[in-house]
């Protein structure tokens, strides 16, 4: 089984990409193969409304038509036991590079048809880790919350399951003085990232190897449905 991780931070080994590669750690703890991939590293744009996806008999139907550097990545993701998204919130949302990458990867397996739901062929858990510079009491008043609700609803309907993980008032700077920064106060902002961020880790841990349990169980549940329909 393979579990991979988007990276959709600029940064490479920040608050977002540690928490990932924390989560896959988690992963391989139960037997996972993992990987870690940055969409910053990648030239690509968001879905050009072809619907191509959407094409009856077409040869792209149920899959992104664009070809670019994400295509190799979209199809190695169609193989694997578990994904999971992470990004910093910036003005309120997932960075640019994530949302176009979730446009190219869900998108083509959401169906217009009241009888299908998802042109995904089976369940697999999906994740989402967020890191943001606000508290958890702003979540409402920038709209956060929405954001999670509405990316694990679409994730679940259609992957099968979704959770999140968020890294609040997260450390920003090596140097805070450097910076225009003064609404924060870096004392608080050190001592946080040393006492509470270990614990984000130990949860995005804890995300990975609990994602490899659930769909070590899913697969074998098929494996006995299977085994059931075939007498």
């Amino acid at each position: 089984m393979k579990v991979i991780a988007i990276n959709g931070s600029p940064r490479k080994n920040w608050n977002t990409a540690t928490l990932l590669e924390k989560a896959l750690e988690g992963a391989a703890s139960e037997g996972a193969e993992t990987e870690l991939i940055h969409l910053y590293d990648l030239n690509f744009k968001g879905c050009i409304s072809c619907f191509a996806c959407k094409l009856r008999g077409g040869k792209s139907f149920g899959k992104c038509a664009v070809k670019d550097e994400l295509t190799s990545m979209l199809e190695r993701l169609e193989d694997v036991g578990a994904v999971i998204l992470g990004s910093p919130i910036y003005l309120g949302n997932s960075t640019g590079e994530m949302r176009s990458f979730m446009e190219r990867y869900i998108f083509p397996y959401i169906t217009y048809s009241i009888d299908t739901q998802t042109f995904y062929p089976r369940n697999i858990p999906v994740g989402f880790i967020y890191t943001m510079n606000i508290t958890e009491d702003l979540f409402e008043l920038v709209g956060t919350n929405k954001l999670i609700e509405s990316n694990e609803w679409v994730a679940t309907r259609i992957f099968g399951y979704s959770e999140s993980l968020c890294s609040t008032d997260t450390y920003q700077f090596d140097d805070y003085s450097k910076y225009a920064s003064s609404i924060f106060n870096p004392e608080e902002k050190a001592k946080r990232r040393e006492e509470v961020f270990p614990q984000d880790c130990q949860k995005a841990f804890e995300m990975g190897a609990r994602f490899v349990k659930l769909q070590k169980a899913l697969e074998a549940r098929s494996r006995v449905n299977d085994r059931d329909q075939k007498g």
